[in-house]
């Protein structure tokens, strides 16, 4: 395996093209648990990040019926991230004081996390964007939340063949 940086440009680029608007090449999930998670995997695919098909705890997505949780649920992203080992993605939990541009950011209550932002500019604060309350480069400060967690995305993992 051979690791390689993200392209964060391009994330952003990205979450500011379909921040407010639906790439068609993947499901809409605003009304079946909300899209949060599954706008900032493309982000993160748009990037550059490898997918890993490894069936039930990879981070894939081919059609709505066949990708993994991690792709679209909040806590399944961040046990895929902080531990992935393999091809795709990985990152690491840090204190909010060190989010960087390309971060994401969850949301949570005392009864767990519920939301996943992308960091897409520093402002004297995080400023992200997200579906499910679409967003482009809004303020942290702007969300009510219990809770939250900074997960630095370190970048993607590849096998030298892909």
């Amino acid at each position: 395996m051979r690791e390689y940086p993200l392209n964060i440009s391009a994330e952003i680029e990205y979450a500011r093209r379909w921040a407010f608007s639906r790439n068609p090449s993947f499901y809409d999930f605003e009304n079946s648990g909300g899209d949060c998670t599954n706008f900032v995997s493309q982000c993160i695919f748009a990037g550059g990040a490898v997918m890993n098909y490894t069936r039930d705890i990879g981070w894939y997505y081919i059609s709505l019926n066949d990708r993994a949780a991690a792709w679209t649920g909040v806590e399944y992203f961040y046990r895929f991230m902080v531990t992935n080992r393999g091809a795709g993605p990985f990152g690491e939990e840090v204190n909010i004081s060190k989010a960087a541009v390309g971060d994401v950011i969850q949301l949570g209550s005392s009864s767990g996390f519920y939301h996943s932002l992308l960091v897409t500019s520093l402002c004297g604060e995080p400023c992200v964007s997200a579906h499910s309350f679409d967003a482009f480069d809004r303020p942290l400060s702007s969300y009510s939340f219990e809770k939250l967690r900074c997960l630095h995305i370190i970048g993607t993992r590849k096998c030298c063949t892909q």
